[in-house]
């Protein structure tokens, strides 16, 4: 049975709902030809120049990643652009980019789901519930709440943090004897919903991609903070997607090559 670009747009779309996208996300077919036919899939989370040249090398030509190709609208598609160039150098090798990002990070069974689940914790509720009519009963929305019965102190977080991502540092701010009872997590960029923690009571936020002042302000609150990397709480998540995209398929009836990208590493070196 042959796969097409629709198909996949289909499964995404059931799975992961564009309506649940945030208001400033674009997700859906980046580039592509709904009816072509799709030989191997590559997973990845940023369509790169590596990871285009990556699905070239290994015969794909649908890249599956979680960050959007196109963010921002181009004026233009010309090669003088980063952008312009990807998108060229898709559409000279007939690659199609899908992109499933804040829907799939609000989702039940979305990413959202997987970091918590990652860490071990089996009880959780969404921080910010959807509001979208037909998912708003509580199960999607951005953000998951945590509350032990029995508190944990913040370095023996930090460490679980660090063991069940498989992270070689992390970055954190608190007493390291401080019990930890309430945990919000946010997997990638949580900046934005540290209000909502602190709503919500949360003793600690494990989240990425944090900048100094906002942290600051949380350490004289009295908040920790667990900062994994927007990489690491990203991808380790989305690898398990492509596994239930992969699960999917076969039970479909497609036996299609489902790859997790080697290009895709984190942008930044530790020394």
């Amino acid at each position: 049975m042959l796969l097409k670009v629709r198909t996949i747009e289909h499964i995404m779309e059931q799975y992961a709902p564009p309506v649940l996208k945030e208001d400033y996300d674009n997700v859906g077919l980046m580039v592509g030809d709904t009816d072509a036919e799709v030989t191997k899939i590559l997973i990845a989370l940023d369509c790169t120049l590596d990871v285009i040249c990556e699905a070239k090398d290994k015969g794909c030509n649908l890249i599956l990643t979680h960050h959007p190709l196109l963010f921002i609208k181009p004026k233009t598609i010309t090669s003088d652009t980063l952008v312009g160039k990807k998108i060229i150098e898709l559409i000279k090798n007939n690659i199609n980019v899908y992109s499933s990002h804040t829907n799939l990070d609000s989702v039940k069974g979305g990413l959202n789901d997987f970091a918590t689940e990652i860490l071990g914790f089996a009880e959780y509720k969404v921080m910010e519930p959807s509001t979208v009519a037909g998912y708003n009963n509580g199960d999607s929305g951005i953000g998951r709440l945590v509350t032990l019965e029995t508190p944990l102190a913040l370095i023996d977080l930090c460490e679980k943090v660090k063991k069940c991502f498989n992270a070689e540092h992390i970055r954190y701010v608190g007493e390291d004897n401080k019990l930890i009872k309430t945990i919000a997590i946010i997997n990638g960029s949580g900046e934005d919903f540290f209000q909502v923690s602190k709503t919500l009571q949360a003793d600690c936020i494990i989240t990425g991609d944090t900048k100094y002042h906002g942290v600051s302000d949380l350490k004289e609150e009295g908040i920790a903070l667990i900062d994994a990397g927007h990489f690491i709480t990203e991808w380790t998540p989305f690898k398990i997607f492509g596994k239930i995209l992969e699960k999917q398929l076969r039970e479909k009836g497609y036996h299609n090559d489902v790859l997790i990208s080697e290009n895709t590493k984190d942008v930044y070196k530790l020394k």
